[in-house]
This record gives C-alpha cells, structure tokens and sequence, in this order.
C-alpha cells in the first residue's frame, strides 16, 4: 500500500527502491504465480471435498493475496530499471498477464449471462449465500480486477521489450500473438457491458453508468491497450519479428474503423499507426520465415505444476484443517495485517507520473503515462 501512496503524492518511491536494490522483483513474480495456480488447483478442490469454512476471511485473503501483488508489481514495473531487475522470471510474468488476459475474454460473457440469470431469481434465494457461492461472487470480482492490472503490466513489459531479453519479444509476438489479443479487447473489451439500454463502464473498481457522449471518452484500461498496439505495430524490432501473414493482416485491419476522430483527438500519437494501418492494406504480406529458433521458456508456472502434481487433493485437506480453520485469535491477528480504509482511500487517488500533460477535456494520452494518470 505504501508503494501506490507513494507514487500517488508523486513523493520518493523508496519501496520500488528497496525492491530493485534486494532483488525481490522475481521474488514477487514466483509469489504471484504460486497465488495463482493455487487458485486454480487446491481452491477447487474444496467444494470437492465438501468443506464449508466457518468463517470465509481466511480464504478471502488468499484470493486478495494475487491482487495485491499485481498491483505492486503494476506499480513498480512502470519503471525501466523494475522491469530490467526482473531478469529471466520477466518472461513468466508475462505468460502469467497473458493467461490472466485470455481467462477475463473467455469468462466475460459466461458472467454476464450469469448475472441475467441472478437477476431472474426471487429476492429471497438471492438472499441466502452459501459461504462459498459468496467467495466464488467474490472471486470473480477479483478476477476482473486482477485481468485489468495485468494489461497494465503487460503494457509496461511491452514498454521496454528493447531492454528486456530477446525470448521474450518473440514470445509475446509469434507464440502468443500479443496484438491479436489487444484487438479482441478492443472489440469485446471485458470491462464494457450494456444493461437495460445503458453503457457501463468498469471503472477504479466500479461500474459506472455512460452516457452516449461520455461512452466514448477513453478509460485507463482502453489507453494502455492502444499504447500497447502502437507499441507492438509500430516499433521497428518488433515489425521484424512479427511473422505477418494474411490472417493476421486482415484481423489487424479491423482496427481502422475504430481510429475515428475522436479516439486520435484524445490520443494523436495513434494517427501514425491509423497510416501504418492503410499501407498495410495495400501491400500483401512477405512469406514467413522459418528459421531455426532457440528460445527460453517460463519455467516457475511448471516447476510448481511438477512438484505438486497429483497432490492438490491432499493439500485441500491439510489446508482445510489447519490454515482455513483458525482460531479467533488468528483471525483477529490476520485481519489487523490488513488496513482496508486505507486500502480504499488509494482506489481514486491519481498518480501523477513524469509526462503527464494538464490537459482539460478529452482525454490526451502520452505514451510515458502510467496507468494511474493516463486519465490526465
């Protein structure tokens, strides 16, 4: 927390300091990781079991765990030397946004059926919650929050892919095809829904009711995903590794028609990728290359999966009987590590980063912008 509150009151971020000078940046991509792939395998594993937990806090907390070290790594990642100080396990923390980017496209519309289907109940089940149907609501909060802040990440990666090792670029651009995956969030953006007729925004933790006019105003979320593709586009090194073949071309093309007016009048940088955009239309695209590749590979994400294999089952029981049954006194211990006040009061504060421009009106982004300010 003291992390955001520093780089909110644009005062000496000694914390990203601290982290870069002892080398716990990978220390934090191995936690987040580990977060996460509990979640996918033990944390199922407890409904299988049966186990109802008498108080849901401790399990909270877990869940809570994976957002508050994203949001860490989000803060302190804006900067080269963070991202640099990362080393090899940068490339894991890239698979991780990548995995937490597709998992938020792909449940998106699973949830907002869900929600209809909510809203089509009587009032009285919907007042009785299991405790985990309440962690699984809660949950997929968090998953949101959490896929959001890792396109922030990703974006700060993309940043400095120059700096950063060579397997990570051709990850990124040829195994997973990052730009494609930045045009499907333009075109079913997650954190985009309409409800009774009305545009709604996820935006700082809320959903917020647009009017038509307001609906077009770029969100924090929306221009990191377009400095990202200008990035990925436009950057000479990554044009020569991009394996550009027509399927790719013809999906990359449906971004023109989302380079109006109004975005370039909030964000004009974007008018030379707009004519990058119509060259492109006009040439076919070379023959791909098929050259003999050496690549690194993430490797923390499989040495945890190898190590537990085809123990997830037990450790849902150990767990449950000891880590998720707690004591008052533990609980009250766990609970004061926690200030969430203070937790609450950084979700609106805005940082302001070293290139942000005192704009009035639409939203002008720099390419320099951290997510924080990237509002103006």
């Amino acid at each position: 927390m003291q992390a955001v509150l520093s780089a909110s009151a644009n005062e000496d971020e000694f914390i990203k300091e601290y982290l870069i000078s002892s080398e716990k940046i990978p220390v934090l991509i191995h936690e987040v990781i580990a977060t996460d792939v509990w979640k996918q395998q033990v944390f199922p594993q407890f409904e299988e079991i049966g186990f109802v937990p008498k108080v849901t806090f401790p399990l909270y907390m877990v869940l809570y765990h994976e957002a508050t070290l994203i949001n860490l790594l989000e803060t302190t990642l804006f900067h080269r030397e963070a991202c640099e100080s990362a080393e090899e396990s940068i490339l894991d923390l890239a698979e991780y946004c990548y995995g937490k980017i597709t998992s938020m496209v792909a449940k998106s519309k699973a949830e907002s059926s869900d929600e209809e289907d909510d809203e089509k109940q009587p009032t009285a089940n919907n007042c009785k919650t299991e405790p985990m149907e309440e962690l699984l609501k809660q949950k997929k909060v968090l998953d949101l929050e959490i896929g959001i802040k890792a396109v922030s990440v990703l974006r700060y990666i993309i940043d400095n892919l120059t700096s950063l090792p060579l397997s990570v670029m051709t990850r990124m651009l040829n195994t997973h095809d990052i730009p494609l995956l930045m045009v499907e969030l333009v075109e079913n953006p997650p954190w985009t829904k309409t409800k009774d007729g009305t545009i709604m925004k996820y935006i700082d933790s809320k959903w917020h009711q647009l009017s038509h006019t307001d609906s077009f105003k770029l969100t924090k979320t929306e221009g990191q995903i377009w400095i990202s593709l200008f990035h990925l586009l436009m950057l000479p090194d990554c044009q020569q590794k991009y394996q550009l073949d027509p399927f790719r071309k013809n999906i990359l093309l449906k971004l023109r028609s989302y380079l109006n007016d109004i975005l370039l009048d909030q964000m004009p940088v974007l008018v030379d990728m707009r004519r990058y955009l119509e060259q492109l239309s006009l040439m076919d695209p070379p023959p791909a290359k098929h050259d003999l590749v050496l690549e690194q590979i993430p490797e923390i994400r499989d040495r945890i999966l190898k190590t537990y294999d085809g123990r997830w089952r037990s450790l849902a029981k150990k767990q449950a009987k000891s880590v998720f049954n707690s004591s008052n006194a533990s609980l009250k211990t766990q609970a004061a590590r926690y200030d969430f006040f203070g937790l609450r009061s950084t979700e609106t504060a805005k940082a302001q980063c070293y290139d942000t421009p005192n704009q009035i009106g639409l939203l002008h982004v720099s390419l320099s912008m951290c997510s924080c300010c990237i509002m103006g």
